[in-house]
């Protein structure tokens, strides 16, 4: 199973997620006000960190829909994986998976709202543009996306796995102690892994191994 940490933004918080066994470490870049926003020379510098270490795979996440400058920042920083976390509609996709490096990653995040995904009507031509991937995470009643840690339900998960044909992650409020809670999403056939922010952070605010580790165990022991 995949495990995904997000939000780092120091060379301590790469190495730790590494040491915690994480798959994935997402970097923050193109997300306007965002806690973990990156400059472009912080995220090439994270991800070459990343990268170095043979284990990690850095994922830019974004809510950018400026193709030309998410291409420039890819073949710039060698990015494997592009996590397209805002409302960018499939013509970004296309013109990604057309334009882009081969074996880009295309992650497509599916926002829901009060079990309902908002982006419904479009799964579709997501998948025909060429993502590879979705995630399913919340939306707030404010509107607020992204390390909101609330939870979806794992009713909507399972339901709206069954409505689409890709494989997907699940984010949203996830931690140790709430892998049972989404029995049915982990034993959907196409569900890959989890995204995790706020219950891999200390108090002071930053990724920690011994925290990840134990979400990690948690949900790949479920």
């Amino acid at each position: 199973m995949i495990v995904k940490f997000c939000g780092a933004t120091t060379e301590a918080e790469v190495r730790e997620m590494a040491a915690a066994g994480a798959d994935l470490v997402g970097l923050w870049h193109g997300v306007p006000g965002g806690r973990a926003e990156l400059t472009a020379a912080r995220l090439s510098d994270l991800a070459a960190l990343a990268l170095a270490g043979g284990r990690l795979r850095p994922t830019l996440v974004t809510f950018s829909s400026d193709t030309q400058a998410l291409l420039a920042t890819v073949a710039a920083t060698r990015v494997p994986c592009l996590q397209l976390h805002g409302f960018q509609p499939p013509d970004t996709v296309r013109a990604l998976r057309r334009d882009g490096p081969p074996g880009l990653e295309i992650v497509k995040v599916l926002h829901l709202r009060d079990d309902v995904c908002v982006e419904e009507r479009l799964t579709g031509a997501y998948e025909r543009a060429g993502a590879d991937t979705f995630l399913m995470d919340t939306v707030t009643a404010d509107g607020r996306l992204g390390s909101t840690a609330e939870p979806l339900t794992d009713t909507a998960v399972t339901a709206l796995a069954d409505r689409t044909g890709l494989p997907f992650l699940l984010a949203g409020g996830l931690h140790a102690g709430n892998a049972d809670d989404f029995a049915g999403a982990r034993a959907h056939p196409r569900f890959l892994g989890i995204d995790v922010d706020s219950a891999a952070r200390a108090g002071d605010g930053l990724l920690r191994a011994d925290r990840a580790r134990a979400v990690a165990h948690a949900w790949r022991t479920a």
